[in-house]
């Protein structure tokens, strides 16, 4: 007689994360019952709150304004590695998107349908609109899903995971009802955050004083209607958060952009607040670049290489990042961009054979472990490369530095020039030396997922450089919007709607006068002052700082832990995602051991990955498959096995 194997697992977060877990679930279930004899009977719960599929930040219904910061050919939900259990439904976005332009779901709203009609692979879809993309797979994958597999869905909180007598797990759930399961699979994605002193400060002072205060929020939750017409609102952040912010507070409120004379220019609807906008560097995020795949098919990595890696691996070297990847990905950006400005700007460089040959002498890592290839590259640049033509890399993530304005007038009209300039780049595309030095770092990033995931560097790399000073760095670079939001943006602020603060802000509450107020050291003038404050950011992805019922519990129980480096002087630092065991990824317990049956995927691997918020990655025609572009679909695949057994 054939034996039946009951499994129950439960999978808490149902966003991309969750899904991911239930499709290879169904896969690998269908793969099993198609290859071997006996069978399986396979029961999934999966919690969350929000409908699944979408989860909480890709809901459908959100608005249409807030765009992907990826193209329609990039992402995917179902993995196209033909070592994997082949899947059972789905597809990428883009060929969701053109099967939908061709024969829509009768599902498909008014709005989805007009997104949809318009829509080219190199456009950049809504956030609404890869939420459908979301819930039309999981609805196919419910349809297809095999013999022996049942799934309920609990639109509810998990507020616990505690340890059954029988080496199962209780799952309890705030309606008051507790799942028994087998395995539990934690794809939390973005939780809430406890706010950090300062905001804390922020958000205190504004209750007392009759303020508004907006803390970290993602978008679509944040009521933008509370914020008044006609009034200062203070704005923090100039990433991604601040994009969405801008056009909610514009666009949103029935404004229009509209072109004329080959510039775009806006039209008020007269409810805009005035935008007063503030970071760091001053600036907000370069735009990507005007391209026909997601890297530019111009440049190609010359040092920092697979080949590179194993070279570590084969001489049993842990490489560190200051002092073994970076140099490597310096060279590449260094050759991308003087590349492409000799081929893209013939007159730069008078004699262009001599000069490559040159540069390529001097960027060859036989002068690496001298420390002086910088030196050698100076030289020849030196000789060949005027200073107008030569690549300013710290420059170009912080435009403004050193620099001082007289008044945020002049700091406004120098903002509007360099988002214009950077629009101009965008558009250029491939022949830009700017944007392909910015497409090399581009290309690094996805070698550097592989090179530094699972202790593939040291701690102290990791503290004090790629998290340190890179992930900054790189991001303000390589992850900014569409460049149609720059264009938005330098219209904004010519209109009189949007202002800036300027470079390294400081922001205090004046009681007296009972307003917000920022002010820069590098622009003369009093300080911005405002009665409402927005905090343009992502809410903090830390594991110690987690506002989440379920994970506070498993960290009060002993159950998991954040995972502590190493600094260069010894010292314990907390980082921020959780410690686990590879693969699959098992929490490990305060106590030091691995919670059996217990997984992890998505953001609080954040600690063994670098960069996983990012979506998997659809293998482009043309374009190389870096391992790391669906690794995240590879660790569901392997938490999928794990729980069947295989």
């Amino acid at each position: 007689m054939e034996k039946t194997q009951s499994i129950r697992t439960a999978i808490i977060g149902a966003g991309p994360r969750g899904t991911s877990v239930l499709e290879r679930l169904l896969a690998n279930a269908a793969a099993l019952g198609a290859g071997r004899s006996g069978s399986v009977q396979l029961h999934v719960d999966v919690i969350d709150p929000y409908p699944a599929g979408p989860g909480h930040v890709w809901q459908p219904q959100q608005s249409r304004l807030y765009l992907m910061n990826t193209q329609s050919f990039y992402p995917t939900l179902i993995p196209q590695d033909p070592s994997l259990a082949p899947p059972i439904a789905g597809a990428t976005f883009d060929q969701w998107r053109a099967v939908q332009q061709r024969t829509p779901l009768p599902s498909l709203t008014a709005d989805e349908r007009a997104e949809l009609a318009v829509l080219e692979s190199s456009d950049f879809p809504s956030r609404a609109l890869y939420g459908r993309y979301l819930r039309c797979t999981l609805e196919e994958l419910m349809e297809k899903a095999p013999d022996g597999v049942s799934i309920d869905f609990h639109e509810t909180t998990a507020e616990s995971v505690r340890p059954a007598a029988d080496g199962s797990f209780d799952v309890g759930l705030a309606t008051g009802t507790t799942l028994r399961a087998d395995a539990v699979v934690l794809a939390l994605g973005h939780i809430p955050s406890r706010l950090n002193p300062e905001q804390r400060e922020l958000r205190a002072s504004a209750e007392q004083l009759g303020l508004q205060y907006l803390p970290p929020a993602v978008p679509a939750d944040v009521d933008w209607s509370a914020i008044p017409a006609g009034e200062p609102v203070l704005v923090r952040g100039m990433g991604l958060n601040f994009f969405d912010t801008m056009v909610q507070l514009t666009e949103g409120r029935g404004g229009k952009f509209v072109s004329t004379g080959g510039r775009l220019d806006y039209e008020p609807s007269g409810q805009e607040p005035l935008i007063i906008a503030a970071s760091r560097r001053g600036t907000p995020y370069r735009a990507k670049a005007g391209l026909a795949g997601y890297y530019p098919s111009s440049v190609r990595l010359r040092y920092l290489t697979e080949a590179a890696l194993e070279r570590f691996r084969t001489a049993g070297i842990r490489p560190g990042f200051d002092h073994d990847l970076w140099p490597l990905l310096h060279r590449d950006t260094l050759w991308a961009y003087y590349g492409t400005l000799v081929r893209s700007q013939p007159g730069a460089v008078p004699d262009t054979a001599a000069f490559l040959a040159a540069l390529e002498d001097a960027l060859h890592p036989h002068a690496h472990s001298a420390g002086k290839w910088e030196d050698s590259v100076e030289s020849v640049l030196a000789v060949h490369v005027g200073p107008r033509h030569r690549l300013d890399l710290p420059g170009l993530a912080a435009p403004l530095a050193g620099r001082s304005f007289a008044s945020r007038t002049e700091l406004d009209a120098a903002v509007v020039e360099y988002l214009l300039d950077d629009a101009r780049r965008s558009a250029l595309g491939e022949e830009d030396p700017v944007k392909m030095a910015i497409g090399a770092l581009h290309r690094g990033r996805a070698v550097l997922k592989t090179a530094v995931a699972d202790g593939g560097i040291t701690d102290e790399s990791w503290v004090a450089g790629l998290r340190g000073w890179f992930e900054s760095f790189v991001e303000g670079l390589a992850s900014g919007p569409p460049a149609l939001r720059s264009e938005q943006l330098a219209a904004l602020a010519r209109a009189g709607i949007v202002s800036f603060v300027g470079p390294d802000p400081k922001f205090a509450v004046d009681r007296r006068n009972a307003v917000f107020t920022a002010s820069s050291p590098w622009v003369d003038g009093p300080p911005v002052t405002a009665r409402t404050m927005v905090e343009a950011l992502a809410p903090g992805n830390r594991v110690s700082a987690n506002d989440s019922p379920v994970l506070e519990r498993l960290l009060a129980d002993g159950l998991v832990r954040s995972k502590l480096m190493m600094t260069a002087e010894g010292a314990p630092v907390q980082s921020t995602g959780l410690d686990v065991l590879p693969h699959p990824y098992r929490p490990v317990a305060a106590n030091g051991s691995a919670t059996e049956n217990l997984y992890v995927l998505g953001l609080q691997l954040s600690s063994s990955q670098w960069g996983t918020a990012i979506a998997a990655e659809a293998v482009q025609p043309g374009q190389p498959a870096y391992r790391s572009g669906q690794r995240t679909l590879r660790d569901a695949d392997e938490i999928a096995q794990a729980i069947l057994g295989l």
